[in-house]
């Protein structure tokens, strides 16, 4: 189980994009084993709020806090694993080099690379290109990292992308597994998640 005290909290967040307000005022908390849904047609700000959440970009006011702390004085980017609307891998390299790049640059899971190659449906893909891999297989391995490291938030945008209903079925797996260890997840989704109403908690941006 994970540290049930941490928590993700923001106050009074507001983002200003070429002149227009996307949101203001906005504030939210997050335990652990819930998962926050951001809705909103495109444009709402609902990627730059993931970006915020991220550290990728500055709020215009407003704070984001980890366990009461702001997240630039506390342990949340080590604790917060980010799989963007792009899969975020390396073409270049094999899907075993991608995933081992990655496990570098993190602390370990609970799952090795040979497991979470087997739970995403990749298991025999190893020494596979990414240019050999089809759209729905890019998109599991980019989630497999989740899977090899160990973070407590995953803040996910578009997760379901290329995905069959397999593949989408597979996630909602996941993430429910990942609730029920304590695990929190911030995301955004065009498509509904098929999780327990209890898990769930939305925010519409207009």
């Amino acid at each position: 189980m994970l540290d049930c005290n941490v928590k993700l909290r923001t106050e009074n967040l507001s983002c200003i994009r070429d002149d227009r307000v996307l949101f203001e005022g906005l504030g939210f908390t997050v335990d652990p084993g819930q998962v926050l849904l951001l809705e909103g047609q495109n444009g709402s700000g609902k990627t730059s709020l993931l970006r915020i959440l991220c550290g990728f970009r500055e709020p215009d006011s407003g704070h984001v806090l980890w366990c009461g702390e702001p997240i630039n004085q506390s342990s949340y980017y080590s604790d917060m694993a980010y799989v963007g609307h792009m899969d975020g891998i390396k073409k270049e390299l094999t899907v075993l080099e991608n995933l081992k790049l990655h496990l570098a640059l993190g602390q370990p899971g609970k799952m090795t690379i040979p497991q979470a190659l087997d739970k995403v449906n990749l298991a025999g893909y190893d020494d596979t290109l990414i240019q050999a891999l089809s759209a729905g297989q890019k998109r599991r391995l980019s989630l497999a990292r989740l899977l090899i490291t160990c973070n407590v938030l995953w803040v996910l945008d578009e997760p379901f992308t290329s995905l069959d209903k397999q593949g989408i079925e597979l996630i909602e797996s996941l993430m429910l597994e990942h609730c029920g260890n304590g695990g929190i997840i911030v995301m955004t989704s065009h498509h509904d998640v098929n999780l327990p109403n209890e898990n769930i908690q939305r925010i519409r941006l207009a």
